[in-house]
Parts: C-alpha cells; sequence; structure tokens
C-alpha cells in the first residue's frame, strides 16, 4: 500500500528562518536601485533623423527577385543545389517557378548561383 503523500510529502518545502523563529524577508533597500550616472544625466545616444530603420545592404531587383524564390517553400528545399537546379526541378514537378527567373539564372552573371542559405545553415 502507498502513502498518499507522494513527492510533495518525500520532498517537504522548508521556509528560510531566522535565528528569533520568523521567516527571513529581504530588507526593503535591497529592492531599491541605486541611480547611475547615465539615469541623472540623461542618455549620451542620440538617434538620428535617418537611423530609425535598421540599415541592410542594397541589392538588385533581380537578386531580391532570386532571394524571394529562396524563400518560397512551394518549390522545395534549397540546401545542397544551385537556385538553377532547383527552378528545373520545380519546373519538371509542374511546380510552375517564375518564368522571368529562369533567363536570370541562365544568362545572369550578376547573379550568386547558391541560394540564400548557403553556407549558414
Amino acid at each position: 500500500m502507498a502513502s498518499g503523500g507522494g513527492m510533495k510529502g518525500f520532498y517537504r518545502q522548508k521556509k528560510k528562518t531566522t535565528v528569533g523563529g520568523g521567516v527571513a524577508k529581504p530588507s526593503a533597500g535591497a529592492f531599491k536601485k541605486k541611480a547611475t550616472g547615465a539615469s541623472l544625466k540623461g542618455s549620451s545616444i542620440s538617434p538620428v533623423e535617418g537611423d530609425i530603420a535598421p540599415q541592410w545592404p542594397e541589392h538588385s531587383a533581380e537578386e531580391e527577385a532570386l532571394r524571394q524564390f529562396d524563400m518560397d517553400m512551394r518549390f522545395g528545399p534549397c540546401l545542397g543545389i544551385t537556385r538553377q537546379e532547383r527552378w528545373e526541378r520545380a519546373a519538371r514537378l509542374g511546380l510552375n517557378p517564375p518564368v522571368e527567373l529562369a533567363g536570370l539564372l541562365r544568362g545572369g552573371a550578376s547573379v550568386k548561383p547558391d541560394c540564400l542559405w548557403e553556407g549558414r545553415i
């Protein structure tokens, strides 16, 4: 027959007590945060008018279209094969990849042959 205490009965929790028998509580000063010089004077970093949005490297319209193709999972995984091979595989399987990308991939020397995730994952 099992005892009715279970885990709570086996591992009883004990409160921290002081020598006088009362429960020890942190002093009120432990919660107060001392003011530092930066918080008293204000922040020394001021936002610049044009620097609110993060600055991403500029890409050509062709590269952006190929990146969107890389991110679109309808055409299957892109790791381990080039963009050209992925486009051809999607066309062979009847997945209707964007036709304008075929010309970019075949004759475009300015675009990278590897997908967006190559070397990152």
